[in-house]
């Protein structure tokens, strides 16, 4: 049976939020004050419904992390949507193995490191918003590419990607950082995409159609 960890403390909060979201739920809880007060009871309570659905946007619950050697987890929650060996990738010299999670806004967007080392790469791509499930949304979105080096020297990046309605790719990692796994290291705000590119011998556990969660799903054992 594996052995779990905690990568960060856990919140004081029954609810715990991130704090990204706060400008955005005070935002919205503001203005559903001043129709309130002005006395416009269909936008309050359209207001209200909304500050609602921002708190449960932005919730950051905590997680346990498998701890075993060589264990790879999920940096996003959401849907797998491919999951493959390819070739020619430009975060990845030669072949390598690709997996793709779609995260509706229904999901948490918390994002959590895969594997512990160190940040040897971040490279921002600017780019348009095509829908994330889509393939050219990989290369033509933009999108945050993280790449970690294990104390094995083996690399495996995370690719943060934006979305038709997310237009905030917030990463708060910096060169050289020593990262843990299950690590949150930032977020993407109302829906989006991750792509995780790993080295070709991995141990895949996940397929296409499979739910997976940050921080506590497996993709893959290192060898």
């Amino acid at each position: 049976m594996n052995n779990f960890f905690w990568s960060d403390l856990p919140s004081n909060s029954a609810f715990p939020l991130a704090s990204a979201g706060y400008p955005f739920i005070f935002a919205s809880a503001f203005t559903t004050a001043v129709f309130a007060f002005i006395g416009l009871i269909t936008l309050s309570l359209m207001g209200l419904a909304a500050t609602f659905f921002i708190c449960y946007f932005f919730r950051d619950p905590d997680r346990v992390i498998p701890n075993y050697t060589g264990c790879i987890v999920s940096p996003a929650d959401g849907r797998v949507i491919s999951a493959s060996l390819i070739d020619n990738s430009r975060y990845f010299e030669g072949s390598c193995i690709k997996v793709s999670i779609f995260m509706s806004i229904f999901n948490v967007h918390v994002n959590r490191i895969p594997h512990e080392g160190r940040v040897k790469k971040i490279q921002y791509y600017p780019g348009k918003f095509f829908s994330a499930n889509l393939d050219k949304a990989s290369n033509q979105n933009e999108h945050n590419a993280i790449v970690i080096e294990t104390e094995g020297k083996k690399n495996i990046c995370t690719v943060q990607i934006a979305g038709l309605i997310a237009r905030r790719i917030i990463c708060r990692l910096q060169k050289d950082d020593i990262v843990t796994r299950g690590q949150r290291f930032g977020l993407i705000c109302f829906g989006s995409r991750l792509d995780v590119y790993l080295p070709p011998e991995t141990n895949l556990k996940v397929m296409v159609g499979d739910k997976v969660k940050a921080g506590t799903s497996v993709l893959g054992d290192l060898i």
